[in-house]
């Protein structure tokens, strides 16, 4: 376990990292007892630089490591999580800065829009869905503030799990008129498909993530809150982007939603 020193330092450089767009070494590589709970620890202080600084609120909450092929990467059985704020937002149809951004890579996911609270422990599928206002195509760039993507779990939480921006597009629809689990995805780069898949490569279904969200804040006395938006995890490869480029992202049922890059 790291002391409060440490964790105010790491969390510190992280978000100096974020606004200089200046990656640091993995913090793995430098404490070798770093835990994932003072990961976390780190991301808060890292968030509350950045809300401190910039004036933005939080807006959701994002869930990460939700695929097998990543978990199998980061050596782990669970996922993680990281903070949404207001400035991460970008509408659609918006250019996307790479310039602003260190290492971009775009995820396509399906995004939940509460419409009353989540608290957990104790949350379920059904639980889940009732609590859910409308699910919409998302596309989430990821970036790491951490040197070449060079990330263990540790790394990734305390770099809030690696964060970048967010689109929200396509139709508003209500997560009991669609099957998520069966809702097929397609995604394309630049006109040329390249990943195709169902919601059952979340955790079973998107529905599943956000109940282990909601669980898993729970027991560290954190709420999942009405209005916010929940990003429930990649459904495609993690895509590198550069400016020139434009991703689809089409969901059965759902409709699609684009970004472009500059």
């Amino acid at each position: 376990m790291l002391n409060k020193s440490k964790i105010e330092q790491y969390g510190d450089e992280l978000y100096n990292a974020l606004v200089t767009r200046t990656p640091v070494a993995p913090l793995t590589d430098r404490e070798a007892e770093i835990t994932i709970e003072d990961a976390y620890q780190i991301q808060q202080r890292m968030i509350a630089r950045r809300l401190e600084a910039t004036g933005e609120t939080i807006i959701g909450k994002k869930i990460g490591v939700t695929s097998k092929v990543v978990m199998d990467m980061l050596k782990v059985n669970q996922p993680d999580f990281g903070m949404l704020t207001s400035g991460m937002v970008f509408n659609e149809g918006e250019a996307v800065d790479t310039s602003k951004m260190i290492a971009p890579r775009a995820e396509a996911e399906v995004a939940f829009i509460l419409k009353s609270d989540l608290m957990g422990p104790g949350v379920t599928a059904a639980d889940v869905l009732r609590a859910t206002d409308c699910v919409v195509p998302c596309f989430e760039i990821v970036d790491s503030r951490i040197q070449d993507w060079k990330i263990k779990i540790q790394d990734t939480v305390a770099d809030n799990a690696s964060c970048g921006v967010l689109t929200l597009g396509g139709r508003r629809k209500s997560p009991r008129d669609i099957d998520l689990a069966l809702a097929g995805m397609v995604l394309e780069k630049n006109g040329e498909v390249i990943s195709t898949s169902t919601g059952a490569a979340v955790q079973g279904s998107p529905v599943n993530a956000v109940a282990w969200l909601a669980n898993t804040l729970g027991r560290l006395g954190i709420g999942l809150k009405a209005g916010e938006v929940i990003l429930s995890g990649s459904q495609s490869p993690l895509v590198p982007v550069k400016a020139g480029d434009s991703l689809v992202c089409s969901v059965g049922g759902l409709g699609s939603t684009s970004v472009r890059f500059i």
